[in-house]
């Protein structure tokens, strides 16, 4: 597309604001750290400990909308009524793994265990290390993808049957706001949903590169610092810059690729770490616990805060979804064209649980025998004032050849950040057109611009040096208005799929 066409099908509004409040952000973090943390803190505080039960209910009503529609009359709807999957299964389940949470996910999966074990609501439990690794299988499972799938068939719905040209976050309010969502209340909308986006990948950046740098220090001897992680941002953001002008189909590729290094990884500790039966026992162990608990784990907020574990993370991994949700689901519902809605909402569910667990079940329960079984003092490291990068390079180093393993880890975690934001940055470009057609990708100089973008508030918030509760704040701020926006738009789809079926009735008699 030429220049002078392509500055006429921007809506510039969705680029500038966006721009310039990620600009000042990042100004008052690098000038100002250590107050600018503190404020976001504290609206945290608020957030997490006024509002958390807003945040658990939500949750709750997207989850159990997800199986309304996936077992009702809506679920037969085919998302384009005479397509083919345009992807074989195998592929599309990869694809939606690695457009969610795939980076941040290897991290996790290595230390959250150790982020529970010193908590006093975990310890108050009785047996830290089963619960210890059964919250990370209940963060990470149904409910967070819950949040996922309804708007996967909100948003599948209206490309493929309504065929809508705006592939904007308010669009999905259409049926619900009428012709409103082409006014003030659209764009208003939007730049609710472009912000949440940026929080939840800075989020991502902040709290989970800081293991690729300390996995190069390690493998390299060059010296773990602050300065080393801005680099290896840069490089990150360098390397999905030029994977994301390569369209779909290097999705597509890419999303493979980074498939079998997370493979590679997984089958190394479970084959290599000497720990199979306690991590299949271990495995085994937590889903029943998890399936056991788990009306009483969505429901738990502790009122008179004996603890603030809740507040702490369960309400953070409800709003980490939210902001996440804004990209996600749209490239899910793009990639989903010629399956029902049924098969959409269920096959994401058992891929991107699959995965998560499997993540999680091996990676934590093997250093979970290191502690407990074995002795390894890898408490004493966060104890002792150490950086839960830290924490996972002591469990590394555990492992027979464990330079190659953090080689390993390195080369998987960003060839999962290329393709997450490869797919992060195709969908928040086509928020930028005022239209836009499905199967028309957006320009390339739009997909760089968005792609720099995303990395420029991660490398500002490094510098406020807070802790990971600090930096979650951010996704906790930016989820509150987003958990209402997605309550519309479900009933959007419940009301316009209805008339759509009388439609189909009416003109097949």
């Amino acid at each position: 597309m030429k220049l002078k066409e392509l500055k006429k099908s921007i809506d510039w509004c969705i680029i500038i604001i966006p721009f310039l409040g990620i600009v000042s952000l990042c100004t008052l973090f690098i000038l100002k750290p250590e107050e600018s943390g503190e404020i976001l803190t504290k609206i945290r505080y608020f957030f997490s400990n006024d509002c958390g039960v807003y945040y658990l209910l939500v949750t709750l009503a997207f989850f159990i909308c997800s199986f309304v529609m996936a077992f009702s009359k809506y679920g037969k709807i085919k998302l384009g009524e005479n397509a083919k999957p345009e992807y074989p299964t195998v592929i599309w389940g990869m694809m939606i793994f690695n457009s969610t949470f795939a980076a941040d996910l290897i991290f996790y999966s290595l230390s959250e265990w150790t982020m529970y074990a010193t908590e006093p609501h975990v310890q108050n439990l009785g047996d830290v290390q089963k619960w210890s690794a059964v919250y990370p299988l209940f963060h990470w499972g149904p409910l967070s993808w819950g949040v996922y799938v309804v708007l996967i068939a909100a948003f599948g719905f209206m490309l493929h049957i309504r065929k809508r040209d705006k592939q904007k976050f308010s669009e999905g309010l259409r049926p619900v706001l009428g012709n409103k969502v082409d006014g003030p209340a659209g764009k208003i909308v939007d730049l609710f949903a472009v912000f949440a986006l940026l929080a939840g990948t800075s989020a991502t950046f902040s709290i989970a590169t800081p293991l690729i740098s300390a996995a190069i220090s390690k493998v390299t001897g060059i010296p773990n610092s602050r300065q080393l992680t801005i680099v290896i941002l840069i490089f990150v953001a360098a390397v999905y810059t030029m994977t994301v002008l390569f369209g779909m189909k290097g999705i597509a590729k890419l999303a493979s690729y980074s498939s079998y290094f997370f493979i590679a990884l997984l089958a190394g500790v479970f084959f290599l770490g000497g720990e199979m039966r306690f991590i299949l026992e271990s495995g085994v162990t937590s889903l029943g616990t998890l399936g056991q608990n788990f009306i009483s784990l969505s429901t738990f907020i502790d009122p008179l805060r004996k603890t603030t574990f809740a507040q702490d993370w369960t309400f953070f991994y409800w709003s980490y979804a939210l902001t996440w949700c804004i990209a996600t689901p749209f490239f899910i519902a793009t990639i989903s064209k010629g399956r029902t809605i049924k098969n959409t909402i269920l096959g994401t569910y058992f891929w991107g649980i699959a995965a998560s667990f499997t993540s999680f079940i091996v990676l934590g329960n093997y250093g979970m025998a290191q502690q407990f079984k074995n002795g390894v003092d890898i408490l004493g490291v966060i104890q002792n004032g150490g950086s839960y990068p830290d924490t996972v390079m002591k469990i590394v180093e555990t492992l027979p050849m464990s330079k190659i393993f953090m080689i390993l880890i390195c080369i998987t975690m960003i060839s999962f950040y290329s393709t997450t934001f490869d797919a992060l940055t195709m969908v928040v470009s086509s928020y930028s057109y005022k239209k836009l057609k499905i199967g028309d990708e957006p320009d390339k100089k739009v997909r760089v611009f968005w792609a720099v973008l995303f990395i420029l508030l991660p490398i500002a918030l490094l510098f406020s040096e807070k802790t990971i509760h600090a930096l979650q704040s951010i996704s906790v701020i930016a989820a509150l208005p987003i958990g209402i926006i997605v309550l519309l738009i479900i009933y959007g789809f419940f009301k316009d799929a209805k008339k759509y079926l009388t439609e189909k009735e009416h003109h097949e008699s």
